[in-house]
């Protein structure tokens, strides 16, 4: 439970005792305030993780308690108790930013569950918050080679316990999705599945990402947050290319998977968490070790289940399955017809070596359902490895496109749809919502567009 410390406000003192009496009693750390005005002081500087608090009271009563802890401490869950209640009481709280609503008299028992309903309540708004910062996209696994397929068996064996897995192979091979299959398939599956990019952050940033930190903790830490492991309780932890942390990060991280215990950067307090953690490398970290650039200890805590990838150009069977599930993937995205392959370029993409293994084949169809022409991907759409976004090459009518094709007529709709939808997005201030409404197309088709010519270099 994430709830520790519960900040108690109520003018009565008797009232106030046995509340406080009741907190404590159930294992949390009360805090107490006989005003409302004292409530909002210690709320606002000092981050409890709950307030409870008495509707009438003079001065500031809990209902501008409540308003005010909403506008000024956004995210801090209030319970209002009262014995004057009503149906209308409890609807005005709530739509001043309670968290929930009690009568007195209030037991220990009555209260102790309202303590882990808002729990889970804060829980699952945190979940949904972190996944929808997360960049969304396919998750289904192709397995058409015998050696996918038995890399998907030890994943469903493994997925049942709760050891530590690690998952080893080239950069692009679909590590994370074969994470997601063994969270999918295990006991979890109900619970949070949270990944965090260990080689995207620095030491610091990790560590605070990893574990939370408390207020106060470094500068621009100004209010409490919970780390991806208290995130992922009772769920999976994917920490993504291990091999890329610090040895003193390695250092907690061994003590986090020895005792599932740990504490927020700045903080005393120790936290106990239930996490099944899933790592990925792209390192030889048995090399590493040997090097002495990884803990042997920490090596063998995360080499309990391990599994391995194979590269894609050694499973070939697999090349044209994937190829179509990314057409379906990415036709469906633009609003269009699923595209045909031809054979001339069925046989291109099953030569292909792959060197950027799953990841370089996804980005080759995707370039190829957007920029090709009629309903068929040929071999000249198709445009691989480095020169897929460096060289120049002459398409059809002579018109020079980078690492493309392009006809004269589709590079003039192309151009035109994009300074169309570039100009809207300036008339409504980069509201890409309005934009869409505008236009008439969806927001997230609006998106995707624009994340595309990012990628293509064609919009800042």
């Amino acid at each position: 439970m994430s709830i520790r410390e519960i900040l108690v406000v109520d003018d009565d003192s008797l009232s106030r005792e046995f509340l406080v009496e009741a907190v404590t009693s159930l294992g949390f750390k009360a805090t107490q305030a006989k005003s409302g005005e004292e409530g909002f002081a210690i709320a606002s500087s000092t981050s409890p993780d709950l307030v409870v608090t008495d509707l009438r009271m003079p001065g500031t009563d809990g209902m501008q308690l409540v308003k005010r802890i909403h506008e000024h401490v956004p995210g801090l869950p209030v319970v209002m108790i009262t014995a004057h209640g009503t149906v209308e009481t409890a609807v005005q709280a709530m739509s001043l930013g309670a968290t929930d609503f009690l009568m007195k008299p209030v037991t220990p028992e009555t209260l102790k569950l309202l303590i882990e309903r808002v729990d889970r309540s804060q829980r699952l708004e945190r979940e949904n918050r972190y996944l929808r910062t997360e960049v969304g996209g396919s998750t289904e696994l192709i397995a058409e080679s015998p050696a996918m397929q038995e890399t998907l068996r030890a994943a469903k064996r493994v997925a049942r316990s709760k050891g530590t897995v690690l998952i080893t192979g080239e950069s692009g091979t679909g590590k994370e999705k074969v994470a997601q299959y063994i969270h999918k398939e295990s006991p979890r599956a109900s619970g949070p599945f949270i990944r965090v990019n260990c080689a995207a952050l620095s030491e610091t940033l990790l560590e605070s990402e990893l574990f939370g930190h408390e207020r106060g903790a470094f500068t621009g830490a100004h209010k409490t947050r919970e780390g991806r492991f208290e995130l992922a309780d009772k769920g999976t932890l994917l920490l993504d290319e291990i091999g890329e942390i610090s040895p003193a990060l390695q250092s907690k991280l061994l003590r986090v998977l020895e005792e599932e215990e740990f504490e927020r950067v700045g903080g005393t307090s120790t936290l106990r968490v239930d996490v099944r953690v899933v790592a990925t490398t792209n390192r030889d970290l048995a090399a590493e070790v040997q090097r002495g650039a990884f803990r042997e200890d920490l090596y063998y805590r995360l080499h309990v289940l391990p599994i391995h990838l194979r590269p894609l150009r050694e499973r070939q069977q697999d090349v044209l399955p994937l190829s179509k599930h990314f057409l379906r993937h990415y036709a469906a995205q633009s609003g269009m017809e699923v595209p045909k392959l031809s054979r001339d370029a069925e046989e291109r993409l099953k030569s292909w070596t792959w060197p950027g293994n799953v990841r370089e084949l996804e980005n080759v169809i995707q370039r190829a359902v957007v920029l090709m022409q009629g309903d068929t991907v040929h071999i000249d759409d198709l445009v691989f490895g480095p020169s897929a976004g460096t060289n120049k090459v002459s398409g059809p009518q002579g018109v020079v496109v980078d690492g493309l094709n392009m006809s004269l007529a589709n590079r003039a709709l192309a151009d035109i749809e994009r300074e169309a939808i570039l100009a809207t997005l300036h008339s409504t201030g980069g509201n890409k919502t309005e934009a869409a409404r505008r236009m008439g197309v969806s927001a997230r088709t609006l998106s995707n567009k624009m994340k595309l010519w990012r990628r293509l270099g064609l919009v800042a």
